[in-house]
Order: C-alpha cells, then sequence, then structure tokens
C-alpha cells in the first residue's frame, strides 16, 4: 500500500508540476504590473462597475483566501462600499490563474470555464446583495495600506528588469510559501484517497446522489481549502464515486468559506451580514454544482 501510495503521489505531482509553474508565473506578471492605485480608484464608485472590477480581478489575483482578507479590508476602509468587498471575499480565493490551470489538467476545459464564470456570477450576486446593506467606511490604522503605499512608490522607481525579478521572486518565492503547503497536503489527500482500498467503496455506497452535495458543503465549511490544493482532492473523490456536480460545489464552498473569511465578516459586518453571505454561498454553490452535472457533463 505504501508503494501504491507513492507512485499515485508521483502521478499527481507530475500532473500539476507544469501547471503550477506556468500559473505561477503569471500571478507574478499580475502582481508586478497591475496598477494597485487604479483598482482601489475604481473600487471606490457607487454602482456595479466596481463589482464587476472587483469580481473579474478576483478570479486572478494571486492569493489565497488568507491573503484576500487584508486586500478586501484595505479596499473598504479606502472608500470602497460592502459589494465590492463581499465579491472579492468570494472571488479571490475560490479561483485564481493556478487554480484554473490545474482545473483544466484533471477536468478538461470545459469544467475549467464553467467554474470561472461560475465564480463571476456568483461574485456579481453576492455584490448587489452587499451593496444593499448600508455601513460607514472604518478609518483606522492599516499596516497592509501602509505596506501597498511603499510598493507603489518602489514600482514607479523600478526597471523593467527590477520589475521582472520581482516577478520571478513572487512566482516561484513568496506565492509557493503562501500555498505550497496547502497544495502539497491536497496532493497527499488525493494519493491517500486513491489509495485506500476501501475509499472507492465507501465514497460510492454513501455519497452518491443528495448525500454526495451534503458532504461538499459539511466538508467545505469544515475545512479551509485553497482553490489549486483542492483541485487533485475533488478529483480523487470524483474518480472514486463522488458525483462530479458535487466535485464542483465543494471547489467553490471550501476556498470561499474558511474560517479566517468568516471571522473578518462578522467582525466587521455583523452576524446578519456572514449568515446572508454563508446561505448564499451554499445556495449557489448547490445550484451551479447541480446544473453542470445535469446540463454539461
Amino acid at each position: 500500500m505504501v508503494f501504491q501510495f507513492i507512485y499515485n503521489f508521483k502521478d499527481y505531482l507530475l500532473e500539476i508540476l507544469p501547471a503550477l509553474a506556468i500559473g505561477f508565473f503569471l500571478s507574478g506578471l499580475i502582481h508586478e504590473f497591475v496598477p494597485t492605485n487604479w483598482v482601489e480608484k475604481e473600487l471606490g464608485k457607487k454602482s456595479i462597475k466596481p463589482i464587476l472590477y472587483a469580481t473579474t480581478v478576483g478570479t486572478i489575483v494571486p492569493v489565497c483566501c488568507w491573503g484576500s482578507l487584508p486586500l478586501a479590508i484595505t479596499f473598504y476602509m479606502k472608500g470602497a462600499s460592502l459589494g465590492p468587498v463581499l465579491a472579492i471575499l468570494v472571488a479571490t480565493p475560490a479561483t485564481s490563474i493556478n487554480a484554473l490551470i490545474v482545473a483544466g489538467k484533471f477536468f478538461g476545459i470545459k469544467f475549467a470555464i464553467y467554474i470561472f464564470f461560475s465564480v463571476i456570477l456568483m461574485g456579481l450576486i453576492i455584490g448587489l446583495i452587499g451593496n444593499l446593506f448600508k455601513f460607514k467606511v472604518n478609518i483606522k490604522t492599516c499596516l497592509h495600506c501602509d505596506k501597498e503605499e511603499k510598493n507603489n512608490q518602489t514600482y514607479k522607481t523600478k526597471t523593467f528588469i527590477g520589475k521582472m525579478k520581482s516577478v520571478f521572486r513572487y512566482a516561484y518565492i513568496e506565492l509557493p510559501k503562501e500555498i505550497g503547503l496547502e497544495t502539497l497536503l491536497g496532493l497527499v489527500l488525493a494519493a491517500l484517497i486513491s489509495t485506500l482500498p476501501f475509499a472507492g467503496k465507501w465514497i460510492k455506497n454513501y455519497l452518491y446522489g443528495t448525500k454526495g452535495y451534503l458532504f461538499a458543503i459539511t466538508f467545505g465549511l469544515a475545512m479551509y481549502m485553497c482553490a489549486t490544493m483542492s483541485v487533485p482532492l475533488v478529483y480523487a473523490l470524483v474518480e472514486q464515486g463522488l458525483n462530479i456536480g458535487a466535485g464542483l460545489t465543494l471547489l467553490l464552498v471550501g476556498p470561499i468559506t474558511s474560517y479566517g473569511t468568516i471571522l473578518v465578516i462578522r467582525k466587521e459586518f455583523g452576524i446578519k451580514v456572514l449568515l446572508v453571505y454563508l446561505v448564499f454561498i451554499c445556495l449557489s454553490s448547490l445550484v451551479l454544482g447541480h446544473l453542470y452535472s445535469i446540463i454539461l457533463k
């Protein structure tokens, strides 16, 4: 069994490494060349446009849910309405270039495109819902804001070579530190599920139909799963018998509802906003997952 686990882990690792290498590089380009000041300015407008910006940028910005928290709260402190903030908290952790490339590698391009537009739709809707709530911007000292301001000043004086050095440093040093451990854990869990002889039988007997969706919601709420890490894990579950729609539901719920996100929303915006946020995430993920299983499978 140990040798089978090593064999499965090696297969998953070789499958994911080229996709990660490309995704990390593209993430580095986005991190270095997308102007933060421009994004902050656009998110301050009171219309659907900033929600669309926040959602679209959130789907490709190279940070996990923990990285999205200071980003979203910084925008809020600088004047962004609640809608774009919630859109960022949905779109940023739910997917990224890394996750999309890996999802396409494991599940196919159709799956990756579907989850990309699903996240955009979820971000737009939760953003519109968020704009129905009225909040006064809570201006306070923010270390993240100070750091971003220094980064903006440094950016203006960098040469092209300096910027490219920053791209590679972020892509292959800083970003792997951010999500490398979670990605490795996901590969280990995926290989373990594929190796255990009883896993497939248990999934087929107990996680079929509606039970699979309930498992996806419960497991997604209970565990933190980064978007990239969760792909090989969900793939292993699907290979063992989990419905593909339930797998997609898990890929949406898991990254979006981390403990950090829940605690920050509760602290900054209150229990009412938190409950609306969680109910919407669960229901929309179920609907989108089920639609994929019956329409696009």
